[in-house]
């Protein structure tokens, strides 16, 4: 697997963090749900989220400073 994270700002380290860190909190949720442990798989889906939220503004953050035009995620 290739690392992101060289060569690159801190803040697309910080996106690429975030979501290895929700890949983690995603599987472990899919394998509470396996073993009927609903709120813990709830607990770790929510965080998933959390961190890919937080990736997404890093993202975001990085676009606006590139093209503010692009700072909402959409072009034209």
């Amino acid at each position: 697997m290739s690392n992101p994270e060289a060569g690159s700002s801190p803040v697309l380290a910080q996106a690429a963090r975030e979501l290895r860190a929700a890949e983690h909190d995603a599987r472990v949720a899919f394998d509470c749900i396996a073993l009927g442990d609903l709120d813990r798989a709830h607990t770790h889906a929510l965080t998933a989220r959390v961190a890919v939220d937080a990736a997404v503004t890093a993202l975001m953050a990085v676009l606006a400073e590139n093209d503010p035009a692009d700072a909402d995620g959409r072009s034209g």
